[in-house]
């Protein structure tokens, strides 16, 4: 994965996998950009902790890491969550089609039963 690329793959999903991760993730979602100090503040994390799990959500692009003097302010990479909604998306539309062809399929032998049933 190129910088700034995003891509589903098991790295994705193994940093969402981690707890602090996910939390850190809904944590900007909910407050928008935050610094690594705040992020260890509000989730009770040590900051070496924070910045760590910070580093591994920017390396998989669901972040983005900007700097500012010596601070780094993160904050939510939406193209990659909109990808990822897409990839999911893709197969909530395959198990869709699925249940219509079995729905299909159980009028076509309720059909024929009643058919049956009318010819007794």
């Amino acid at each position: 994965m190129k910088g700034g690329d995003v891509c589903m793959n098991a790295a994705t999903f193994s940093a969402l996998a981690e707890p602090n991760r996910m939390n850190i993730i809904e944590l900007l979602r909910d407050l928008g950009a935050l610094t690594v100090g705040e992020v260890s503040q509000k989730l009770g994390l040590r900051m070496p902790q924070s910045s760590k799990h910070l580093h591994v959500l920017a390396k998989v692009g669901l972040v983005n890491v900007k700097a500012d003097a010596n601070r780094r302010i993160y904050s939510i990479r939406q193209e990659s969550f909109v990808e990822m909604d897409k990839w999911l998306e893709s197969f909530i539309r395959d198990k869709e089609e699925q249940f219509d062809r079995f729905e299909d399929l159980l009028m076509k032998k309720q059909a024929i039963e009643k058919s049956d049933d009318e010819q007794i």
